[in-house]
């Protein structure tokens, strides 16, 4: 009976952490939450074959880390594992940004944008924890692309307004008040 508590402690535990860990992110890099939000806005599918491309650049490593019969090299296995899960956080804050806007746009009621993008968090984290629908369909999609969204705001790459993918650094991110944010 115990194991049962560990297990539903431990997934209520992440439930109220996890729209914590977005909002944490959109309120230190907001300059990078905001291209991760508009390229999941104008650019979802180039977001999605990043993410795709991104996934893949990891897995031939952390196969390789996890493979080895080293301790250490699982160790550095799972730090790589969570610090890209943590770096996709990143790209999953945008989407809860983008999420918190349609939602500020559908209602009547007059909610704060931090009101909104709690909200939302709140409702990507039910939608992943949604049986079977959200196990396998939302959270994998959502994943891969909110790692797409989180490498193009790491190198700063915006969306045109047209829809197709500008390779030049964001401007806005080469200001003396961004560079705070932006690391």
């Amino acid at each position: 009976m115990a194991d049962v508590y560990a297990v539903f402690g431990t997934l209520l535990a992440l439930g109220i952490a996890f729209p914590g860990l977005l909002t944490a992110w959109w309120l230190l890099f907001p300059t990078r939450i905001a291209i991760a939000q508009t390229r999941i806005e104008r650019t979802p599918w180039k977001s999605f074959g990043m993410g795709i491309a991104g996934a893949i650049v990891l897995l031939i490593p952390l196969f390789v880390l996890f493979s080895m019969p080293f301790p250490f090299s699982k160790f550095l296995g799972a730090i790589l594992l969570f610090g890209s899960l943590g770096f996709a956080g990143i790209g999953a804050a945008g989407l809860a940004a983008h999420m918190g806007k349609s939602l500020q746009q559908r209602t009547d009621a007059q909610y704060s944008p931090l009101g909104s993008f709690v909200r939302a968090a709140a409702a990507l984290e039910l939608a992943a924890a949604f049986p079977f629908l959200g196990w396998f369909i939302v959270i994998p999609l959502t994943l891969i692309a909110s790692l797409g969204a989180a490498i193009f705001a790491a190198l700063g790459w915006q969306a045109k307004p047209n829809g197709s993918s500008s390779n030049s650094p964001d401007p806005a991110a080469e200001s003396p008040e961004a560079a705070g944010h932006a690391a």
